[in-house]
């Protein structure tokens, strides 16, 4: 587990990965820091979202630290499955690839310019 975070709801998520970059706005050299991390699989009840659930449906919260950007919650048959979807970054990174230029923490660009 690499960290837990006491939320306003009282509610501690505990995380199982994260992946730090670095990004910048286009056309900027300052350099910020980006963290990614993905939360423990939940079970998913009837109440907690507004579509039906089956039995064993299971969730993991994404967080974006370092940036004003929401990642969706995820959803998954099961926790293989949602931790599977969670961890799929690349098209959201992409999506951002738009507004910022990213980067390894080696300074190394994220995405190869091919």
């Amino acid at each position: 587990m690499y960290a837990a975070r006491l939320e306003g709801n009282n509610q501690l998520t505990k995380f199982v990965a994260e992946r730090k970059l670095l990004y910048s706005d286009k056309g900027s050299d300052k350099r910020k820091e980006l963290i990614i991390r993905i939360g423990l699989p939940y079970q998913v009840e009837s109440g907690m979202v507004d579509f039906p659930v089956g039995n064993g449906f299971v969730g993991c919260h994404v967080e974006v630290d370092g940036l004003e950007e929401e990642y969706s919650e995820v959803y998954g048959c099961d926790a293989i499955q949602a931790l599977n979807i969670a961890s799929d970054l690349e098209p959201f990174l992409e999506r951002l690839q738009k507004k910022y230029d990213l980067f390894w923490f080696s300074g190394e660009p994220y995405f190869d310019d091919d």
